[in-house]
C-alpha cells in the first residue's frame, strides 16, 4: 500500500504544501482558543507563527502535533488529507514537533533521547521484550545526522544535562530532524539562549531549510524571525490576523498586528 511517506519530497508538485490547515477550530467550554483559522508551509520553507500569550499558537501546535484534537477543520500534508489524533500519527506522517521545554532525559546521551521510545532492536523474529539493542547502530545514525546539521557537542557520550542550553536545544532539534522526512515545529527555540547559542540554532533552522523540510517556528524573538523566516503568519485571540514577508520595511506592521493596534 502506497503511503504519504512513500513520496519523496523531490517528485512534490513545487506548489503543493508540505501541510494546509484549513479552518480550523477548537474551545475548551466558552474559550475559543482556534477560529476557524487556515494556513499553509511549503517543503523549504521557514513560517513564522507570531502573537501574543493567548492568540492560540500552542493550541494550534498541539493540534497539529496530536497532542489536541481539533473540533472541526481539516488538515493536509502534500495534498493529501490526513487525520492526527494522536502524537504517534503526527510521527507516523513525518511532522516532528520540538516543545519550549525540549522534552528531553538530562540524565541519558545523546544517542539514548534520540532513540528514548524508538530503539533499534533485533533479532526481529524474537519478541520485542527479548531481543537485543542495536547501541552501535543507534550511535552511528546519531553522529550522522550531528555532523549532517553541523551540530558539534563537546563530548558525545556527555549527558545532555551537562550540555549548555544550545546545545541541548541543538540535540532536541537534530532528534526532530532525524525522525522527519516532512515538517518540523520549533516552539521558542531560541528562548533563553545567549546571542552565541542562539545563532548556532538559527544556523541550524537555515540547514533544515536547504534540506528541504517544512519549518513552523513560534517566537517572540522579533529580530530572530527577521533572520530566519520567509512568511510570517500573525495570530490573535485565534484568528489569523495577518500574513506578512518578514523585513525591516514589515516590522512596524507585524508588531502592530501582534498588539492589535
Amino acid at each position: 500500500m502506497t503511503t504519504l511517506l512513500d513520496t519523496p519530497v523531490d517528485r512534490i508538485k513545487p506548489d503543493t504544501p508540505a501541510l494546509a490547515l484549513n479552518d480550523a477550530h477548537k474551545r475548551f467550554g466558552a474559550v475559543i482558543a482556534l477560529d476557524g483559522i487556515s494556513l499553509d508551509v511549503r517543503h523549504g520553507e521557514v513560517l513564522a507563527l507570531l502573537g501574543d500569550n493567548g492568540a492560540g499558537k500552542s493550541t494550534l501546535i498541539k493540534c497539529l502535533s496530536g497532542a489536541l484534537r481539533l473540533d472541526s477543520g481539516s488538515i493536509e500534508m502534500d495534498g493529501m488529507p490526513v487525520t492526527i489524533h494522536a502524537p504517534s500519527d503526527a510521527r507516523a506522517l513525518g511532522l516532528e514537533t520540538v516543545y519550549q521545554d525540549l522534552a528531553l532525559f538530562d540524565n541519558l546521551r545523546p544517542t539514548d533521547n534520540f532513540y528514548a521510545g524508538r530503539e533499534l532492536a533485533g533479532p526481529t523474529w524474537l519478541p520485542r521484550s527479548l531481543r537485543f539493542l542495536k547501541r552501535k547502530r543507534m550511535t552511528e545514525s546519531t553522529r550522522e545526522v550531528l555532523e549532517r546539521l553541523q551540530v558539534s557537542l563537546p563530548d558525545f557520550h556527555t549527558t545532555v544535562g551537562l550540555m549548555s542550553g544550545g546545545q541541548r536545544q541543538a540535540v532536541a532539534v537534530a532528534r526532530a530532524t532525524a525522525f522527519t522526512s516532512r515538517l518540523v515545529i520549533l516552539d521558542e527555540p531560541t528562548a533563553a539562549l545567549g546571542v552565541r547559542e542562539a545563532a548556532r540554532v538559527l544556523d541550524l533552522i537555515k540547514r533544515l531549510r536547504s534540506d528541504q523540510k517544512a519549518v513552523v517556528v513560534i517566537s517572540h524573538a522579533m529580530d530572530h524571525v527577521m533572520e530566519v523566516a520567509d512568511r510570517a503568519i500573525v495570530m490573535r485571540r485565534g484568528r489569523k490576523v495577518g500574513e506578512l514577508i518578514p523585513s525591516e520595511a514589515s516590522r512596524e506592521q507585524i508588531v502592530s498586528l501582534i498588539v492589535g493596534g
